[in-house]
């Protein structure tokens, strides 16, 4: 896996230019261009009762955001990194992944909805949907978020989301896929860590046996995780959990002191339990880190 073309995503929100620029640390493992994309809402210029398809105000829309990326394409050539503009209007996700496979981008970034106080989750239904349909690697960036910590409020800002990613495996090919991507990150990784978590469900009815050898397994698997990691040149570590998935893994992250969470999309956790929630979708709600979902 490598970072050589990347898609970002963006609605022109605060600190929409600091998440841009957070993730130009990929030049020093390959990063040579970056897919600026913008999509014009279908229903901000959709047909109207005599009054037709909106023209002008989709031009109006389309200068405005080309103006904007005037800007950060000067930055982004200031620090020898190629830029390509893609402005399109209709649906967000089709448009998203027509784009992403027409520029044949290595990873896809785009952004966290905006909590209110009254909201516990960063994901709304438009990430969610391109993160369970995307056949390229999604990372759903969260540069500055307020989250609840042991019943305390904070804030915090992702702007050195490679320095320490957590993969937690369940050793699936895509989340074997997803080591290769810690591997691709190389020299911006100052410490990377391997966790898996025994869920719930998992350890329900297995005797203190079975749950033994189940744990020698996971410490082996590990430790060959581990073992792939430093063979590459990276410090590592790891980390077997117990308890309710999702929850575990956001936990190991913030004791650990992760910078990102990185996890493979398997098909049981995303299509299967959909619309229940998987493992790999609360955790992108949930956890105020960046979230890379390999497919």
């Amino acid at each position: 896996m490598g970072f050589e073309r990347i898609l970002f995503h963006t609605r022109f929100r605060e600190t929409a230019f600091e998440a841009l620029t957070s993730l130009l640390a990929l030049k020093a493992v390959g990063l040579k261009t970056v897919v600026l994309t913008y999509v014009i809402p279908r229903e901000a210029v959709a047909f109207v009762p005599y009054g037709g398809y909106l023209k002008a105000e989709e031009d109006r829309i389309r200068q405005e955001a080309g103006a904007r990326f005037a800007q950060w394409q000067k930055d982004l050539t200031a620090r020898g990194i190629q830029s390509t503009v893609r402005i399109e209007t209709g649906a967000a996700n089709a448009e998203l992944l027509r784009v992403a496979e027409e520029e044949q981008v290595d990873l896809i970034v785009t952004g966290s909805k905006k909590r209110t106080s009254f909201e516990k989750v960063y994901v709304g239904a438009h990430i969610l949907d391109i993160l369970r349909r995307s056949p390229i690697p999604v990372m759903m960036g969260k540069y500055m978020v307020t989250y609840e910590s042991d019943g305390e409020r904070l804030t915090r800002v992702n702007d050195r989301l490679f320095e320490r990613p957590m993969l937690a495996s369940d050793w699936s090919d895509p989340a074997q896929r997803g080591l290769d991507a810690l591997v691709a990150l190389g020299p911006l990784v100052e410490r990377a860590l391997v966790v898996h978590v025994i869920g719930n469900k998992l350890a329900s009815g297995r005797t203190s046996e079975d749950l033994a050898a189940l744990e020698n397994e996971s410490r082996q698997r590990l430790a060959a995780s581990c073992r792939r990691l430093t063979e590459a040149g990276l410090s590592a570590g790891c980390h077997l959990g117990r308890g309710k998935s999702a929850a575990e893994i956001v936990r190991l992250s913030r004791a650990h002191g992760a910078s990102m969470i990185v996890m493979g999309r398997t098909g049981k956790d995303w299509f299967q339990e959909y619309f229940l929630g998987g493992v790999s979708h609360r955790v992108a709600e949930h956890s105020e880190l960046p979230v890379m979902l390999v497919p």
